[in-house]
């Protein structure tokens, strides 16, 4: 069932499907009702009501919407699976006569696949969870939807029951891949009510807060209760696989509550990080102080550019596989820092021993993903080849999101991608998705903006730039190139130029043409010489400024505008 249900996800977040809600709807309703058990009621009528509102009066004979769109949904369903879906592993397919989705599990590598029966969703979710055909030919469609909502039912409750009461367990966010990282009870001192309050409610949401984050296993520890301090023991003592702890306290005395945390490495026991909050609660504030505190060490701890992940990269890779992807993954986020050339190819090569090592790591596919755009955008290719790479890019993204739709990599790389193949409405609710999974990420925020931004929504986007930027130490350069823009177009020029020359950490070409604008803008000869010198450096920018603009999505009105500055600064340097 929860690979039917990743498929469905790829399917309606995927471009073949972004111009017709109505056919979105109708399979999503078909799907549901059928994994429900509910295959046998799916007819024109139910259709009908349930999708297109339709009354009691629906006649089919005198209205064929649903005939109509099934046969529109199912052309749109075989050319997702020509191009973004084909490597997929589960298909899905409206036979014809029928209302009756269609499941199919797919083995890629052989190149053969697996009806399974569209009467049956019981048994096809059965099989699609690697269980026996023959416990599913027992069980009948809706005994198998009751028993899957009772079984998800009493695994929530364990889980919510599990952690409640301070039993440890793992709240993983489902990947292997990753650092385990120990999240111990925060000490309570002082006023007892609202030390203790604050100190299990803030250790229970920077639990949450971590989860958000792709890659980590995370532990907790049982979470403090009475009128006492608990300390608990070290995260080595329960689990020798935790590489990280966070401990913390909570002080209160009267209006005033200090929170103090550090994260710590359990094999060297150095510390890595710490950081003290002052709050003055006013009536109804400890919640609030008790979210936003924990949101803001979760983003230092979690985020790609945060605490473990820079300790991790300090360390040589290990020997164990999974744990090899996971920094490949690190490295790659690293890469596009600075989006160094001499890197890509080697950045690529371990993403691709990765997704073969570890087939269903999704960051991994999503990184990979991310690395075919960038040879497609910052290479010099032909359009027919660069078309290919994008086409592989969103392949590989896809494949991520099917595999985990709410995690913020996937979702990140596969809105960046649809981006630059012009699905710029798609692009954005992907971005809005993901800073929805994860607000607590400053790069899902500055992917957000940045693509808001380049589209003119300058408003909106540049505020979620400086947010990622203020959230984040030594932030990459590109951070800075729409708010460089946005300074320009604004006349502001001498800021500009700082945002500019702030943002040439990147190594893009991009960089240098915005240093060169500002340069120009300010009457600075020398400057705009040096920087148009470092621009020719980068052929494809060098060669026609404006199309390597487009092809980022900028605006006619910030590519004009970018020209013009260029036309000037060129001016000002050849003037004698």
């Amino acid at each position: 069932m929860d690979e039917v249900r990743a498929e469905l996800a790829a399917i309606l977040s995927s471009t073949a499907f972004e111009s017709s809600q109505r056919r979105r709807d109708f399979l999503r309703f078909i799907v549901d009702e059928t994994l429900a058990g509910h295959a046998d009621t799916l007819k024109g009528f139910t259709i009908a009501v349930g999708v297109f509102g339709r009354d009691d009066r629906f006649d089919p004979q005198t209205d064929p919407v649903v005939r109509l769109e099934a046969g529109r949904l199912r052309r749109d369903l075989d050319s997702y699976y020509v191009a973004a879906g084909r490597n997929n592993a589960v298909r899905i397919s409206i036979p014809k006569g029928s209302y009756v989705p269609r499941f199919e599990r797919t083995e890629i590598a052989a190149a053969t696949s697996t009806a399974i029966d569209p009467s049956d969703a019981g048994a096809a979710s059965a099989r699609s969870l690697s269980q026996p055909p023959t416990l599913a030919a027992h069980l009948t469609p809706r005994t198998i939807g009751i028993a899957a909502t009772l079984l998800l039912s009493m695994l929530l409750g364990v889980m919510a029951g599990l952690l409640r009461d301070g039993e440890q367990r793992s709240a993983s966010s489902g990947s292997t891949h990753g650092p385990a990282l120990m999240v111990m009870p925060f000490d309570a001192f002082g006023d007892e009510d609202i030390a203790h309050s604050l100190a299990n409610g803030l250790a229970q949401d920077l639990i949450g807060n971590l989860i958000r984050f792709p890659g980590f296993r995370l532990y907790v520890m049982p979470l403090g209760t009475g009128g006492t301090a608990v300390t608990g023991p070290r995260a080595t003592d329960r689990d020798s696989d935790a590489a990280y702890v966070v401990r913390g306290s909570v002080r209160a005395e009267g209006e005033h509550v200090r929170v103090s945390a550090q994260l710590s490495n359990t094999t060297t026991g150095q510390v890595l990080w710490a950081g003290s909050y002052d709050r003055q609660l006013t009536p109804g504030a400890l919640i609030r102080a008790q979210r936003d505190l924990a949101g803001e060490i979760a983003t230092i701890l979690g985020q790609p550019y945060g605490v473990v992940n820079r300790d991790l990269l300090r360390e040589k890779t290990p020997a164990v596989s999974s744990v090899q992807s996971y920094l490949c993954v690190q490295r790659a986020y690293i890469y596009r820092r600075n989006f160094s050339r001499s890197e890509i190819a080697p950045v690529r090569q371990c993403l691709e021993e990765s997704v073969r090592r570890d087939p269903a790591f999704s960051e991994a596919w999503a990184m990979l993903g991310w690395l075919h755009l960038d040879h497609a955008r910052l290479g010099s290719l032909e359009p027919a080849s660069r078309q290919r790479e994008y086409e592989l890019a969103f392949q590989a993204a896809s494949r991520a999101v099917a595999m985990e739709p709410d995690n913020t990599l996937a979702l990140k790389a596969l809105s960046s991608i649809s981006h630059y193949m012009g699905h710029y409405e798609e692009s954005e609710r992907l971005a809005r998705r993901a800073v929805e999974r994860n607000p607590n990420d400053p790069d899902t925020l500055a992917q957000l903006g940045w693509r808001l931004a380049v589209r003119g929504k300058f408003d909106e986007g540049i505020p979620m730039l400086k947010q990622a930027i203020e959230r984040t130490v030594n932030p990459p350069g590109w951070y800075y190139h729409l708010i460089a823009i946005d300074l320009y177009l604004q006349g502001r020029h001498a800021e500009a130029l700082e945002a500019a020359e702030r943002s040439a950490t990147s190594g893009l070409g991009v960089s240098q043409a915005l240093i060169a604008i500002a340069q120009g803008a300010l009457g600075n000869r020398e400057g705009a010489q040096k920087a148009l010198a470092q621009m020719a450096t980068f052929g494809t920018l060098a060669r026609d400024p404006a199309a390597y603009f487009r092809l980022n999505g900028a605006t006619e009105e910030i590519v004009d505008a970018l020209m013009k500055g260029l036309n000037e600064s060129n001016s000002l340097v050849e003037a004698r």
